[in-house]
């Protein structure tokens, strides 16, 4: 496996009214990538200023191109895609590498 690391930043704004059962679609899929060989780590958080945004911080070992080669295609996340359209309203997504860390052991920066 690399040693390389790749962290999603993924924020997603739910509908109005749906973000607790968004959340709970959301920790089902967390506890299903959460056995992957490659996960690393997810961190979910609301946004202060944004009541109906969350955002999920996922770190991972290897590239974009092997995240989206290998996690992409799983099974489990297709039912999860499947129900996204009732949930959210947007999602964006930034594709991180992480080059410096203080606090933790997450990555290899």
């Amino acid at each position: 496996m690399s040693n390389q690391q790749v962290q999603l930043n993924i924020r997603f704004k739910a509908k109005p009214g749906k973000k607790e059962e968004f959340r709970k679609e959301l920790s089902s899929l967390i506890e299903e990538m959460s056995s992957e060989k490659a996960f690393i780590s997810a961190i979910v958080s609301d946004d202060l200023d944004k009541p109906d945004d969350l955002i999920i911080y996922e770190t991972w070992q290897g590239t974009r191109d092997s995240w989206l080669t290998e996690e992409l295609i799983k099974p489990y996340r297709k039912n999860y895609e499947g129900r996204l359209s009732d949930l959210i309203v947007d999602r964006s997504v930034s594709w991180l590498q992480p080059m410096g860390e203080w606090g933790s052991h997450i990555t290899n920066a």
